[in-house]
């Protein structure tokens, strides 16, 4: 693996504005690094806090859905079968007016 590291190239890739940035990052990064992670720790710890927080909730919501879903289902399956059994008697009772009226 050959790496050829050429400054031209570099400075050609990100632009001198790109350059001056990196270089300036370095140099200030002793400097402000604790005060970032002063900031920064509070913030990823309150974005953390929220995500649990939203997820709790959904936990919450999808749970009541699902119950809901559940009611209904069993709510259709019941109809169904209260509908299934009812044509049941109705073809019973129209067989049974059938084969009354040929014997007669």
């Amino acid at each position: 693996m050959d790496l050829d590291l050429d400054l031209s190239d570099f400075v050609e890739d990100v632009g001198l504005p790109g350059l001056v940035l990196g270089v300036g990052v370095l140099v200030l990064a002793p400097f402000f690094g604790s005060a970032l992670a002063k900031v920064g720790k509070p913030l990823a710890k309150a974005t953390i806090k929220g995500g649990l927080i939203a997820y709790e909730k959904g936990k919450v919501v999808l749970s009541e859905a699902r119950e809901a879903f559940q009611q209904v289902l069993e709510e259709s399956k019941a109809e169904l079968e209260r509908s299934e059994a009812g044509q049941a008697i109705d073809s019973v009772k129209t067989v049974s007016i059938s084969s009354a009226s040929v014997e007669d």
